[in-house]
């Protein structure tokens, strides 16, 4: 099969699947869409795409089980320590002259930074006054999310994480361990809210003071990383703080991306200021 003909044949089955199911997955960055459809057919059992289109069309639970494959999730507690840490230094000081806090996690994957954020802004003595939501395109990774367990092989690193975020408490005040797993303790999830939501064709939700979006633009061709970007920033409210991942920058390079001061450059940390 040509390179061309494959081509086409990604293309119409994410045509398909946004004309059937309103999921829409055309725009993101090419090349890792491709690998990840080809990966999905390499290991399916199918003999061509057109196949699997029509598996996919014919069949919501197959339909699913696609759209976990082809919608990356991966995340970690405390992911990037660097950006907690001066999340904490920089960014809670000024979070302090709020009465009410709202931290959007957009694209939170199995919830971990969410409970993270819940963590980090406890030991900062803010989270009675927080209320985060926390949203992702796949259910399957928000039923994942809500459920706040975690292998108890991932603990070490964990706290490892926690630890270099700059923690002012021990982990283990924040788990609970039985058997090969970890739970996050109810006083983490009462003030977070699990829902779907998908950043390429749902509405925005606004004044937030926070929209951690990490590892999620990268994923995005040039002018949807640029709608998304407006959803994000319309979710802000003046002065409010994006945090990005580590291998994504704003440059100034759109009137979007102007509307972004670096407030911690290094650390991916922008300041929205309209």
């Amino acid at each position: 099969m040509s390179d061309d003909v494959e081509g086409i044949e990604v293309r119409l089955l994410l045509e398909a699947i946004h004309a059937r199911y309103g999921y829409d997955l055309r725009d993101y960055a090419a090349p890792s869409m491709r690998r990840r459809v080809l990966a999905t057919l390499a290991t399916s059992g199918l003999p061509h795409l057109g196949e699997l289109q029509h598996r996919v069309l014919h069949d919501r639970e197959r339909f699913t089980e696609l759209l976990e494959q082809l919608t990356v999730r991966v995340s970690d507690l405390f992911r990037d320590p660097p950006s907690f840490r001066a999340f904490r230094a920089r960014v809670v000081p000024l979070l302090r002259t709020y009465p009410f806090l709202k931290l959007w996690h957009a694209g939170c994957a199995g919830g971990e930074e969410a409970y993270a954020s819940a963590i980090l802004m406890t030991e900062e003595g803010l989270y009675e006054r927080c209320q985060l939501y926390a949203t992702d395109l796949s259910q399957e990774a928000l039923r994942h999310a809500k459920e706040g367990v975690y292998p108890a092989s991932a603990l070490p690193a964990f706290e490892k994480n926690h630890r270099a975020s700059g923690a002012t408490t021990d982990l283990s005040g924040f788990v609970t361990a039985a058997y090969d797993h970890i739970s996050m303790r109810e006083s983490l999830r009462k003030n977070i809210l699990f829902f779907h939501h998908d950043l390429v064709s749902d509405h925005v939700f606004g004044e937030m003071h926070v929209v951690f979006c990490k590892n999620v633009l990268i994923y995005f061709g040039r002018d949807l990383r640029d709608r998304v970007l407006q959803k994000l920033a319309q979710s802000l409210c003046p002065g409010g703080f994006l945090c990005l991942g580590s291998a994504e920058r704003l440059t100034g390079a759109t009137p979007t991306e102007r509307a972004f001061t670096p407030f911690s450059a290094d650390e991916r940390i922008y300041r929205y200021e309209p």
